[in-house]
């Protein structure tokens, strides 16, 4: 029995002691985010009945672009929860600002994650529309750049409540993510 004891007791100070390498998945840490989107209205605008004899062109898809600013921190390997501003144009007199809080989902993190966003904005300003909501998703990949500095590109997935009507987008965007972690990508290990 103390032989036992002598063995568990040997394994578990050797255990403790020994020098490992770290297993553990990296995180940014504070990190601060631009990037710009640009998008396309995908549902079509309600088309008035056509009961004259002049032929009713058909309602143009809009476009929309707009820059956003989230800043926030990476504190578990696979989230993050940042929080910002976003400029959204949708179209003339819709000039909207909004508080975003954003949830991030990180798959993979390091030098090449893909990530998940989900977006929720409150309006801040009045324009032609007030209380305006946003409800969207960002899907993409950061691509390490430097000890603490990535691009990232992704597909947008958006939709807003202004007022009675709630158009829906899918766009493309674009950015840069700076972080205080420089241990987080390749670049940074020594």
């Amino acid at each position: 029995m103390k032989n036992l004891l002598l063995v568990v007791a040997l394994a578990l100070f050797t255990a403790a002691f020994s020098q490992e390498a770290k297993t553990s998945k990296p995180v940014m840490g504070f990190y601060f985010n631009p990037s710009v989107h640009v998008g396309l209205k995908v549902a079509k605008e309600k088309t008035i009945p056509n009961n004259t004899q002049y032929i009713q062109p058909e309602a143009t898809r809009k476009l929309t672009y707009g820059i956003t600013a989230i800043g926030g921190y990476h504190f578990l390997p696979n989230f993050a929860l940042g929080s910002g501003f976003r400029y959204t144009f949708i179209e003339n007199n819709y000039h909207l600002v909004y508080l975003m809080i954003q949830p991030k989902f990180i798959f993979t993190p390091g030098d090449n994650p893909f990530f998940i966003e989900l977006n929720y904005g409150k309006q801040l300003n009045h324009s032609t529309v007030s209380d305006s909501e946003l409800w969207g998703g960002r899907i993409g990949m950061q691509v390490s750049y430097s000890k603490r500095l990535s691009q990232e590109g992704g597909i947008v997935f958006e939709s807003h409540k202004t007022g009675y009507s709630n158009p829906f987008f899918i766009g493309l965007s674009y950015g840069i993510t700076i972080f205080s972690n420089k241990n987080y990508t390749g670049y940074g290990e020594d």
